[in-house]
């Protein structure tokens, strides 16, 4: 893509029917294809990160919608590149904003700050971890020198996917830090 090209092109959320942005997207693309729109619409994604879940101490990787029911499409906009994207089965709107002089609702583009943050969180190496532990919850510990102990989530720490735990020793409660694999629900 070369620079008057480029200064032209933005990116668009489009709105789905929830749970069909893949089939959505291959529809889109295949008609890019068919009505010849390459040089208007370049990029279809769905906006996506992996993450790690920590389900019975193990840890399961899986992909996850950053916005459910939304695609984000990169485009130069004209009346025949908005025509082909929303008359798209399964395209239920742009998001977009009121115009009193038009009687239909205009595109808004988003800011490049806005694409760039996006598009760094699709393109992490690093998968997000998500554990289903809060605060005060009862846990059981199942690897390590205190294992088989009960405690009590004092903290949790996403980034470094550690845990303290409150564990009594002989009456006292005691802080331990531990890995999110090494604890359990009781």
């Amino acid at each position: 893509m070369n620079t008057a090209q480029q200064a032209d092109t933005r990116w668009y959320f489009v709105q789905t029917y929830s749970g069909q942005e893949e089939r959505v997207r291959k529809n889109l693309e295949q008609r890019i294809e068919t009505m010849d729109m390459r040089n208007k619409i370049f990029q279809v994604v769905i906006p996506t990160e992996e993450i790690v879940e920590i389900k019975e101490g193990k840890r399961v990787p899986k992909q996850e919608r950053l916005y459910p029911g939304y695609l984000l499409v990169q485009m130069k906009m004209d009346d025949e590149s908005w025509y082909v994207v929303r008359n798209t089965p399964g395209v239920t709107a742009f998001v977009s904003a009121e115009d009193e002089t038009d009687a239909r609702p205009k595109p808004v583009p988003l800011e490049q700050q806005e694409v760039d943050t996006i598009l760094k969180r699709i393109e992490s190496d690093e998968p997000r971890v998500r554990v289903g532990f809060t605060v005060g919850q009862n846990i059981r510990i199942t690897d390590g020198p205190f294992v088989d102990f009960l405690g009590v989530v004092d903290d949790v720490s996403q980034e470094r996917s550690k845990v303290k735990v409150l564990v009594s020793f002989f009456g006292r409660e005691t802080p331990v830090e531990l890995d999110f694999l090494q604890v359990e629900r009781s």
